[in-house]
């Protein structure tokens, strides 16, 4: 699942009339760049969410990609009116999702980084409930987000956190204090999730070291296109 539905407030005025995923890194729509790496892991079939302007990345690419890749998409500005936050939406697509899913926001640019089958089947055969994929703390984020210990786990609380990356694996039962399908609309965080999950040893996480960036400003897309 690609997270596709912020308003993308930091981002103005370029996304007053363009969705922050449409927006172009070194030629080519954020987004894509997460629907490339997932069709080169082998993973076709992609739900995106929407909101804000979502009507464009529909029009956009449709419903397959060049690549290969499937998109179903969950229009929470349609339904709604507007985002639910990240859980609400992830709640609201879950129909449509595989019990285990990968999860990445369609505004972070990490190239590099690839949606493996053997990290897939590895969280399948695990009992956790989510595998967050972390990454050194950028200067917008100095205190960063989660722990890990050495034997992988997110921890709750630590002395050195690290930023959550917005990649992770899911499995569907992470979501099961919402209603399914999520019917009315409920706005929901996922950190609080995620948060209690790890309070139950249930939740795995990694350190990825390969390019990263969170492009949450206009001046952060400008370095990258410099």
């Amino acid at each position: 699942m690609i997270l596709a539905a912020g308003r993308g407030e930091r981002m103005r005025p370029l996304t007053d009339t363009c969705p922050k995923p449409l927006l172009k890194v070194k030629g080519k729509p954020l987004l894509e760049y997460h629907l490339d790496a997932f069709a080169q892991g082998g993973f076709r079939d992609v739900v995106v969410n929407t909101a804000w302007l979502g009507e464009q990345i529909e029009d956009h690419y449709g419903h397959e990609t060049a690549q290969g890749a499937r998109i179903v998409y969950s229009h929470e500005g349609k339904d709604f009116g507007g985002a639910l936050e990240t859980a609400g939406g992830i709640a609201r697509a879950l129909p449509k999702l595989a019990d285990a899913f990968w999860l990445v926001a369609g505004d972070v640019w990490m190239p590099g980084f690839l949606f493996t089958r053997a990290a897939y089947d590895r969280f399948c055969a695990s009992g956790d409930l989510a595998h967050l994929i972390l990454v050194p703390n950028p200067a917008h984020n100095p205190k960063g987000d989660f722990g890990l210990s050495p034997d992988g786990r997110a921890l709750n609380q630590a002395d050195t956190r690290h930023t959550y990356s917005t990649v992770a694996l899911l499995r569907k039962d992470l979501f099961a204090s919402l209603p399914a399908g999520n019917p009315q609309g409920l706005k929901v965080k996922l950190a609080p999730l995620l948060r209690t999950a790890m309070d139950q040893g249930r939740v795995g996480a990694e350190l990825y070291h390969g390019p990263w960036v969170d492009v949450g400003t206009p001046e952060r897309l400008a370095q990258l296109n410099a």
